[in-house]
Order: C-alpha cells, then structure tokens, then sequence
C-alpha cells in the first residue's frame, strides 16, 4: 500500500480554478464597494472637525480681543485674531469674520471633497451665541439635515 501511494505522478492537480480566482476578486469588489465610501465620509467628518476647532478658537480670540480693547469687539480684525491664536493662519481663506461693539460672527468653510460645509459661530449683544452649520452636498460629516443645521 505505501508503494502505491510512492508511485503516484507529481503533476497532479494543484493551485487554483479560474472559478475560484473570479469568486476571490468579486469579494474583494464588495467588500471595496462598502469601505471607500465610509471611508471617504470619515474624512468629511474630520475636516468638518477640524473647521468648528476653527470657529471655536476664532471665538475664544475674540473674548481675548475684547478684554485686550476694553470690553468691546469693534477693534478685532481677523489679523489681530491670527496674531492672538496663530492656529488660526492655518485655516487660510476658509475663514472669515466680522464684528461690531458688541456681537461677531466667525465663518469656517470645511476642506471637504465635494460639496462645502459652512460653520458659524456667533455671538449676538446680549450674550447668546449660536452655531450654525450649512452644507449644498449630502448629508455627509459633521453637519446633517438631522441636526437641523446647529454643531
């Protein structure tokens, strides 16, 4: 009986059928077709993040503005926020803000792949703020019609 099995050709049958090739490389395609997707509205989601990080330090700039020029927003310009929080180079373009005596409004545009998030952070004169947030796309990231437009 071990002889038998001693004799028996080498070239037998081995690795893979085409079947077997076609099967592998269709789950890899799903499994593609799930994970790019995700992954590319994680991303959205961080620099969405990474744009109310913006907004929140621009804000906490303005109260230091405000205590530095007596109690009043009227003297911060968005050179005097940078030069306040120098974090706040890196947001370039994206970011814009106006002020009067006693309210200002910080506006942080997200570095998304398609389709713009805007976020506002704003402060009225009785001392309320509000965040706000608005996106053309799809409801991708940190700003979504299920929370109303407010982060």
């Amino acid at each position: 009986m071990l002889r038998t099995t001693r004799l028996r050709p080498v070239h037998d049958d081995v690795g893979f059928t085409m079947v077997e090739l076609l099967v592998v490389i269709l789950i890899i395609g799903i499994l593609a077709a799930i994970a790019i997707p995700s992954f590319l509205n994680q991303r959205n989601k961080g620099n969405d993040v990474e744009a109310k990080a913006t907004a929140t330090s621009a804000a906490q700039a303005f109260e230091t503005c405000k205590t530095d020029s007596n109690g009043s927003y009227a003297s911060c310009t968005l050179s005097s926020l940078r030069s306040i929080e120098p974090t706040l180079n890196d947001a370039g373009a994206r970011l814009s803000v106006t002020s009067s005596s006693d309210d200002y409004r910080v506006t942080v545009t997200a570095d998304r792949d398609a389709g713009a998030a805007v976020f506002t952070l704003s402060r009225d004169s009785d001392g309320s703020t509000a965040r706000t947030c608005s996106t053309g796309s799809a409801d991708t990231g940190g700003c979504s019609a299920q929370s109303g437009g407010i982060w």
